[in-house]
């Protein structure tokens, strides 16, 4: 996992999980849902759970190679705080949460045994 370097933008999908809890699911919630409404992005739903390999709370943004360079950075300036982990989306989803995968923010250590079966 890329945990000391900015995202960078070598693939065509991309998915961006905002992490949050109960103090910050106002923020993020709102973070996520200007994101989507300023660069014509897709929301997930905002899961007041962990789910998938995700350790905490989280909404997911999802966006392509041709919106990175504009989301990425300002994410990067409005996320106040939060975590936000950014990955490759290509059909291999180990792959995509390990080796191409970026923080803006503090790392999270993320359950990958859920993809136990993908090469």
């Amino acid at each position: 996992m890329n945990v000391d370097k900015f995202p960078v933008n070598d693939h065509d999908k991309y998915h961006a999980h905002v992490y949050f809890e109960q103090e910050t699911v106002t923020f993020a919630t709102m973070l996520c849902e200007k994101a989507a409404h300023l660069f014509g992005l897709s929301m997930g739903r905002v899961h007041r759970r962990k789910i998938g390999p995700h350790p905490k709370w989280s909404c997911q943004i999802i966006f392509t190679s041709n919106d990175f360079n504009m989301l990425i950075p300002w994410l990067e300036n409005e996320r106040n705080g939060l975590t936000v982990f950014v990955h490759a989306v290509t059909g291999n989803n180990l792959k995509d949460h390990t080796d191409m995968a970026y923080w803006l923010g503090k790392p999270q250590d993320l359950n990958l045994s859920i993809f136990k079966n993908d090469t």
